[in-house]
């Protein structure tokens, strides 16, 4: 088997996590603002 870069894989993984908590927090603010105007056109 191929030698194996432990260092590029743990970079890779890093920014693979950062760019699936940045959509996570995009999603929840959009939701979160969809919230308040549908329950703000409910409520008033």
């Amino acid at each position: 088997m191929p030698a194996v870069d432990h260092e590029h894989l743990d970079n890779l993984e890093r920014s693979a996590a950062t760019i699936t908590n940045g959509v996570g927090l995009v999603a929840g603010a959009i939701m979160l603002i969809l919230l308040v105007v549908l329950c703000g056109r409910w409520l008033f």
